[in-house]
């Protein structure tokens, strides 16, 4: 694509309100599955070929029964060249300030930097709706809700920041899946101690009845149950995230082993502690970003090569303990991959008379999955705080590009979160359940507290 196309086309980056938007055209439509993937990224390569073009992406869907657990495709490959405290000026224009912070906080931290594999692929079924909704899907009151918007990714060709943010929030994650995964507040000096937790998620379509009534509105259903450690166990939150937050805002309740009842949780939002995170995450921190978007105004900077984490099956690896990966500081850094990739970037700015702990949210959104996957967070005076990166990997059985894991540094601390392994555990990843709609029910929340 030639300068003159990426100031003409989709990547007019100029900030526009979003209530005098237009709407895709048509000709902007048939763009999807053309020049770009059918979700919207630049199919062709870069300049100098160190982004492929995309081809499809990695899919062994029709291969059969899924394994228990997923081969690295790539572990024979070695780094391209590795990052360190050194080299890391080199490097500038492909990292973000929180990334390039880590390395002057640890002289030890380093980047193994692989050959790039554009992996990401989805069923038919969510291209087809992808393609849809680039021609109905529409931002309301303000960009805080959606309107005729079905499923996923509403705006394959942004326009603005907020629909990027949107596309990240609603993008495809299996459409019902249980996982269970460990979450990991880690202290400065590496010590912790993990919070086994049992989580579903369910967009209303992929219930076993499908979509009702009774689903208006609804986004997904999100349940978390805490296994482990027995002073926690027994907390269970359940939340039904809506598609108009305007209209209802986030449904939530949580059952508290200690009182044995459930009751609404209006915290788990926004900056409201995340569960069992020791303070380290913020209730829209999980998923590296969800929930509300209308506490900021969102700025899109632009698209840029960058170098993230993608195609990170080593942390999936049962070979590997929790001791092999979590280290003072930081993750043992031998066991995270990555790539050169394109990514939007989204300058997230508090409003004026909002509150929350994080006045600037700086975001590097992947343009083949949608998935934030590096976010420096700063504070009320302009300081960078924390730096999350979330872990890409396609989960190639399924088409479901997802995350092995996410982390979220602290670089006043020291200390940090890590969300996503399962190493040490006898199951992972099930994509092929069947909830019932009362799999979601406050009255499920009360029977799984008191089992």
């Amino acid at each position: 694509m030639n300068k003159m196309m990426l100031k003409a086309g989709i990547f007019a980056l100029s900030v526009v309100s979003v209530s005098v938007m237009a709407k895709v055209s048509p000709e902007e439509a048939a763009r999807l599955g053309n020049d770009l993937t059918p979700v919207g990224a630049v199919k062709a390569a870069n300049q100098d070929g160190s982004i492929p073009a995309w081809d499809g992406g990695y899919s062994l869907q029709a291969e059969g029964e899924a394994p228990e657990r997923l081969a690295d495709p790539f572990a024979d490959e070695q780094p391209l060249y590795t990052i360190t405290a050194e080299n890391v000026s080199q490097y500038q224009d492909l990292l973000s300030a929180g990334q390039m912070a880590m390395f002057e906080k640890y002289p030890e931290y380093k980047m193994h930097v692989y050959p790039t594999h554009r992996t990401a692929a989805y069923p038919q079924e969510v291209y087809d709706v992808i393609a849809k909704n680039a021609a109905n899907a529409e931002l309301v009151a303000g960009g805080n809700g959606l309107s005729n918007f079905d499923k996923h990714i509403p705006f394959p060709l942004p326009k603005n920041g907020l629909e990027v943010i949107w596309n990240h929030v609603t993008r495809y994650r299996g459409g019902a899946v249980q996982r269970l995964v460990n979450q990991f507040p880690v202290l400065e000096n590496g010590d912790f101690v993990p919070v086994l937790l049992r989580e579903s998620l369910a967009f209303p379509e992929y219930l076993k009845t499908g979509r009702e009534a009774a689903d208006d509105n609804v986004l997904f259903y999100f349940l978390q149950e805490v296994l482990a450690p027995s002073r926690l166990t027994g907390t269970v939150l359940l939340v039904h995230e809506t598609i108009d937050q305007v209209k209802e805002s986030r449904r939530a309740w949580l059952y508290n082993a200690g009182q044995r009842r459930v009751r609404k949780a209006p915290s788990v939002a926004y900056d409201g502690p995340g569960t069992a995170s020791d303070g380290l995450r913020t209730s829209d921190g999980l998923d590296m970003f969800n929930g509300a978007p209308d506490k900021y105004n969102w700025e899109l900077v632009g698209k840029k090569e960058m170098l993230i984490p993608y195609n990170n099956y080593k942390l999936m690896d049962t070979d590997l303990s929790y001791d092999d990966i979590i280290g003072p500081g930081h993750m043992n850094q031998d066991y995270v991959r990555y790539e050169k990739h394109r990514v939007w970037e989204v300058k997230g700015t508090l409003k004026d008379g909002e509150r929350h702990i994080y006045a600037t949210r700086h975001m590097f959104i992947d343009e083949d999955t949608w998935t934030a996957s590096v976010i420096d967070h700063y504070d009320g005076r302009g300081e960078l705080w924390r730096v999350a990166e979330a872990y890409n990997t396609q989960f190639y059985y399924h088409d479901t590009p997802w995350m092995a894991a996410e982390a979220l540094y602290d670089l006043n601390s020291g200390r940090y979160i890590l969300l996503g392994l399962a190493n040490e555990e006898s199951e992972y990843m099930n994509f092929d359940i069947e909830p019932e709609r009362g799999d979601f029910s406050t009255g499920a929340l009360r029977r799984m507290g008191i089992r």
